[in-house]
């Protein structure tokens, strides 16, 4: 798909605030079909512990700019924080957009990681392009249980904790650089080290650049990011923030990238975000297709999103000026019957 094939991305509507305070409500339109959108909830939500999609703790649909459908689970409300998990990686895909904005980092260079800089090592040609895209060729095992040798549990809890990103730069080559795509969180947190590098600032200096440039101008006033020891955001895995502010993330890829007139992201920055990246028989297997730190389709054809461990999305869905956020504890042997009732939920909404 070339970016003259992506679909456009709608304006914000005329008379709709934005909602960088707060969000407009209402109800779903007239196009909605209701009856099968609560029928959905209540599959949804109903039992609390279903057997067949795990826990829903929040579903919210903003659509046309307004939030349409916002439902909890018993104990979560509006103003309760959830975890990102690998939502991360697409805030860390934007924080990047904003220093290309700055002038201060080109995508397309060789990524500045100090332990590929001998010209001889095979990884010193990786740009920070291919590491956007998976595609490295860096070995990465990414698990999430015990049982399995596990990567990412080591730098996350382990080993690797302290230094998230030295970590995951220590690793050597499996493939041919850009030859094989595999999805990888020590990716992701080479590539916030490389922001924090780019910005010459880490720690709470880099968080306060988080807050002036993304967070505060999007009102994303519940975001919490975490650091590791070596002040390197953890931008595979760990910022909280609520669902209605996680909407207005989503929000702002919606409006590719400018925010109450004000040009957050670079001109094209988000066309690059869903520009699919070359399709590999591991990308089909797990969860693909898969853009620029941002996955595609999980709402339909055209759709992106931020897809995070155990069921936590922003679906992004341009055809029908749509933004939905899901948080919940789904176990992966039952993610195809949750992404089954994601879909079913988006399609509601396009009358």
């Amino acid at each position: 798909m070339s970016n003259a094939s992506l679909l456009p991305l709608p304006p914000h509507p005329a008379g709709i605030s934005w909602p960088t305070t707060d969000w407009e409500t209402g109800e779903p339109g007239a196009h909605v079909d209701r009856a099968k959108l609560d029928l959905l909830v209540d599959h949804g939500f109903g039992s609390q512990t279903g057997p067949e999609m795990g826990e829903t703790h929040a579903l919210l649909v903003v659509q046309h700019g307004k939030i349409v459908a916002e439902h909890y689970r018993d104990d979560f409300t509006a103003t309760s924080t959830f975890p990102s998990w690998s939502k991360a990686k697409s805030i860390t895909q934007a924080l990047i957009g904003i220093l290309v904005r700055e002038g201060k980092i080109d995508i397309h260079a060789r990524a500045d990681v100090p332990e590929w800089e001998d010209p001889s090592d095979p990884r010193h040609a990786i740009t920070l392009d291919q590491l956007l895209r998976m595609s490295s060729g860096l070995a990465f095992r990414e698990e999430y249980t015990d049982q399995a040798p596990s990567d990412v549990i080591e730098m996350l809890w382990g080993k690797g904790e302290k230094d998230t990103g030295a970590f995951a730069a220590s690793f050597p080559l499996e493939h041919a650089v850009g030859t094989s795509w595999s999805y990888s969180s020590g990716t992701t947190n080479i590539v916030s080290r490389c922001a924090a590098r780019a910005l010459g600032a880490s720690g709470p200096e880099f968080k306060e650049f988080m807050r002036r440039e993304l967070f505060d101008p999007i009102g994303m006033a519940s975001a919490d990011p975490k650091f590791d020891d070596a002040g390197t955001f953890i931008g595979s895995s760990f910022c909280f923030a609520t669902a209605r502010d996680f909407a207005k993330f989503g929000t702002l890829y919606l409006r590719d990238g400018v925010w109450d007139g004000k040009r957050i992201l670079p001109e094209g920055w988000v066309d690059y975000a869903r520009t699919p990246t070359a399709q590999t028989p591991d990308m089909l297997e797990a969860d693909g297709p898969y853009a620029a730190h941002w996955w595609l389709e999980r709402g339909g054809p055209g759709s992106f999103s931020a897809n995070g461990f155990e069921g936590q999305f922003t679906i992004v869905v341009p055809d029908c000026d749509l933004v939905m956020v899901r948080h919940g504890k789904t176990d992966a042997t039952l993610g195809p019957n949750m992404k089954s009732w994601m879909a079913d939920v988006v399609d509601c909404f396009r009358g």
